[in-house]
């Protein structure tokens, strides 16, 4: 990892800085491209094909049974059920405070406008099942969605031989999935956006995923035939900011849980002066020793910086400007620099709260913004599966005492119909 001193680095050096390592190319664009045609043109077909062509299944029934989720549950630990079903709880208490209300307002008498909220029909939850099965991002997006009361849930999955594992289907359950597809990578995407006669497109699409993934995920919310999607979003990301007083050992794990994601996530550690990195640095390759996951954690790190800054303000700067998606503030009193965070996917406070609980099971949602886009969205939410919609209602009243007003306006931008439409009812 290489470190360097904030306040001595160059602006073009700091720019060079704030950017993510790169994940895709021109060849990317192709391929991901040229399989969501396929599946556009030709629905399940297509999208079985390549699915086969990548080893995922090796049958024709992708179509999980219910069957299978009941059964689950007897391949799981006591303790792995309990865990997951405590997390569901933590989840749901936590964004159940998000349903949205609606409210009216009676700007003039006899004026009345009102908004309310509706669950989008049809949503797609895409769940990771590469290297790791990520079943925890099921709890993050189905949760949501069913407060939400949207009224079809489908959950597409990579399975490994036409196989979906013990735990993502027990999560399953928990969460009262009733249609599931053991299919992953584009050609998911490509099913949800575009849909078959077997299966029907979805309204929206929800889920992390690889670059493939995200790139596919893009791609189809600019196609006016495909869907929109939850977030632009890019590789998982984590920034720590540790003064003196931050535990070496805390900070080097909350850095190597992140690098084990994948070799394409990034770890970002800025100190408060000069002493903590060298710890953190001689921590990170004690733990790693000791994780299976060596290969992606090695290569993550060869993308991961250490920064030194001269205060907590100067780190915060830097932060801010980055916009993680998981902000970890090792500080002592830590409460007092939230106010000074701007732009953060999710805020991880103090020396006990590693981002793991975030991951899992304190409540907040782990589905989050990545690659810069903390600057301008939110993580996942209850609202986002939901679409307000806004209500008028005018009395004659009403209409009489807007109507100069309305009238006057769309003479001006050359409007007539607009304003004919004013003076009709008046006449009557």
């Amino acid at each position: 990892m290489k470190t360097y001193q904030l306040s001595k680095v160059t602006p073009a050096a700091y720019e060079r800085l704030l950017k993510r390592p790169a994940v895709s190319n021109g060849s990317s664009n192709v391929t991901v491209n040229r399989i969501l045609t396929d599946i556009k043109k030709s629905g399940l077909k297509e999208a079985m094909k390549y699915a086969r062509r990548f080893g995922e299944i090796n049958d024709n029934e992708i179509k999980v049974t219910q069957k299978e989720i009941s059964e689950s549950g007897k391949n799981l630990s006591p303790q792995l059920k309990k865990a997951i079903k405590t997390a569901y709880r933590n989840i749901y208490a936590f964004h159940l405070k998000q349903k949205p209300c609606g409210y009216a307002v009676a700007t003039m008498p006899g004026v009345l406008c009102k908004r309310d909220f509706r669950p989008i029909e049809s949503v797609g939850l895409y769940i990771p099942g590469g290297s790791a099965v990520l079943f925890s991002s099921l709890l993050m997006l189905a949760i949501p969605a069913k407060i939400a009361g949207c009224k079809r849930i489908a959950v597409f999955s990579p399975a490994k031989e036409n196989v979906i594992s013990d735990e993502l289907l027990y999560t399953a359950g928990v969460c009262g999935i009733k249609e599931f597809y053991k299919i992953g990578g584009v050609q998911a995407i490509g099913l949800m956006a575009y849909g078959d006669k077997n299966i029907p497109k979805v309204d929206k699409i929800f889920g992390p995923g690889n670059k493939y993934v995200t790139l596919a995920k893009s791609i189809v919310s600019i196609d006016p035939e495909g869907c929109a999607i939850d977030m632009p979003a890019g590789p998982s990301e984590v920034l720590v900011i540790a003064d003196k007083f931050a535990d070496p050992a805390f900070v080097a794990a909350d850095m190597l849980s992140q690098a084990e994601h994948g070799s394409d996530s990034q770890a970002v550690l800025i100190t408060i002066g000069n002493k903590t990195g060298g710890k953190v640095i001689k921590e990170l390759e004690t733990q790693a020793e000791k994780l299976d996951r060596k290969k992606e954690i090695k290569n993550s790190l060869k993308s991961s910086l250490i920064l030194q800054a001269e205060n907590i303000e100067e780190a915060l700067k830097f932060s801010n400007r980055y916009a993680p998606e998981h902000l970890i503030l090792n500080l002592r009193d830590a409460d007092k620099y939230l106010k000074d965070v701007s732009n953060a996917g999710s805020v991880f406070t103090g020396e006990y709260s590693p981002e793991s609980a975030g991951d899992y099971a304190s409540g907040a949602n782990h589905s989050l913004p990545t690659y810069g886009y903390a600057r301008s969205y939110s993580g996942v939410t209850v609202e986002q599966f939901m679409k307000s919609i806004t209500f008028q209602k005018l009395t004659y009243k009403g209409l009489k005492t807007i109507s100069e007003c309305v009238i006057t306006m769309a003479e001006a931008e050359k409007l007539q119909a607009h304003a004919a439409a004013v003076k009709v009812r008046l006449k009557k």
